[in-house]
């Protein structure tokens, strides 16, 4: 693939603006030339085999037909051709959805990555959205493949063809409701996708040499639901913490983490981890608390609050989130696990209210308050009590700090909801409105 669009087209810097404005000055400098170290080494490959994948060009016209997956744009060049930037292409997986199209968007559009281009893998169920990155539609440093993390022949061509200089893995299955229901889905997709991921990772980090070896980097992005449930008065998680997942998906989400640590003891591979507390910003499918409270409330329907409210977590902002990852991709310690949170906590109810404020004030509606609409529902099975993450190791060593409070980032993002009613209406599909009645319906 050549990156040969040095800057980003206006509609895709306008759709990153969220992902980007809590940029603080000069902290895209510092990755950037962290990441020029890393990347200004020549593709090696020899020739170009092309794979059967279906491509999709950005007006629509299908190109080669095969198997099940596609590319956006078509691919001009050939891996190990000798262009500059083949050496300098990250793949992320799970880039369509919430935290990685946000990502995405925010590394097409900042000077410091701009010019480096990117394959995106998002199996597009039922979270993964392309509208999402409808901003880089032919744009040429985009290459999105619809397909399985699990599938190893897949994985397997795209590091063949692309020859990535680092993994950036999102993709996961996320919301601890889905998980309860249907946890079979939660263990394929982060326990065993990761485990193809890794071993792909693997065998194309093998076969590497000399710079683009130590160059490599694989990281994990995960939870601090893996370490259980903080009394009150308890301090906050550290990257040292016992691992204690109580749910389906935390427990998925740690046994990735320990694949992920062991792929780096038992074979070397330069991976990085990190654990972060709940995003909130645009592009969230709305079965998380906060998307789900906004549109819940827009639309006058009740506000189902867990329990007694009282459940606590750290909230962050996805677009320090990004540039958070971005830190540790450039500059953070092989091996090492950096804790993200927003020092934000609060517990849920306050969380409902604080847009319910907003609604009032950006939104009034004739029959009330958006607080009338609040009903206090029986809790979920094994509900933990609070989340709250030690974010000062990544401060301490890569300078990253969050740029938004909780009051700047809720009403950027329920200002985003409400400037986005077509992207809201698309998601809430029949199989999203049978998921929230069979969810919500008992309770």
């Amino acid at each position: 693939m050549r990156g040969n669009a040095v800057q980003p087209p206006p509609q895709a810097r306008a759709a990153a603006a969220p992902a980007l404005a809590a940029r603080p000055a000069g902290a895209a400098g510092s990755d950037a030339d962290s990441w020029s170290k890393l990347t200004r080494t020549g593709g090696a490959g020899a020739g170009c085999r092309r794979r059967p994948l279906t491509l999709l060009r950005a007006d629509g016209v299908r190109g080669r037909a095969a198997r099940r997956s596609r590319l956006i744009p078509i691919d001009t060049t050939c891996a190990g051709s000798g262009s500059p930037n083949d050496s300098m292409t990250i793949l992320v997986t799970g880039g369509a959805g919430f935290i990685g199209s946000n990502f995405v968007l925010d590394w097409l559009a900042d000077p410091a990555t701009r010019g480096l281009p990117l394959v995106n893998l998002d199996a597009l169920t039922y979270a993964g959205n392309l509208h999402n990155l409808d901003a880089l539609r032919g744009d040429a440093r985009h290459v999105f493949v619809q397909g399985d993390i699990c599938e190893r022949a897949l994985l397997d061509r795209i590091f063949a063809e692309h020859r990535p200089r680092a993994v950036v893995h999102f993709a996961a299955e996320s919301h601890v409701d889905r998980s309860i229901l249907g946890p079979g889905a939660f263990i394929r997709t982060n326990v065993e996708g990761t485990f193809a991921l890794l071993e792909a990772a693997r065998a194309h980090w093998g076969a590497l040499a000399g710079d683009a070896r130590a160059a490599f980097r694989f990281l994990h992005v995960s939870t601090d639901e893996v370490y259980g449930s903080l009394a009150s008065d308890a301090p906050a998680f550290t990257e040292t913490h016992p691992y204690e997942p109580n749910s389906p998906y935390s427990a998925s989400k740690a046994a990735s983490d320990h694949l992920v640590r062991a792929w780096h003891h038992t074979y070397g591979l330069p991976v990085l981890t990190t654990n972060c507390s709940n995003n909130y910003g645009p592009f969230q499918f709305p079965e998380k608390l906060i998307p789900l409270m906004i549109v819940n409330a827009l639309a006058g329907k009740p506000l189902p609050v867990y329990g007694d409210g009282l459940q606590v977590r750290d909230w962050l902002y996805v677009a320090d989130h990004c540039r958070a990852i971005r830190a540790v991709l450039a500059r953070g310690r092989v091996g090492e696990t950096y804790n993200i949170g927003g020092w934000n906590e609060q517990p849920n109810v306050e969380i409902v209210r604080t847009i319910c404020a907003l609604l009032d004030e950006l939104r009034p509606q004739p029959q009330g308050p958006h607080a009338r609409l609040v009903q206090y529902v029986a809790d979920r099975p094994g509900h933990d009590r609070r989340y709250a993450i030690d974010a000062r190791k990544i401060e301490r060593e890569l300078g990253w700090r969050p740029a938004e409070t909780f009051a700047t980032g809720i009403r950027k993002t329920v200002q985003w909801y409400l400037e986005h009613a077509a992207w809201v209406a698309e998601v809430q599909s029949g199989a999203y409105r049978d998921w929230v009645a069979a969810n919500y319906g008992r309770r």
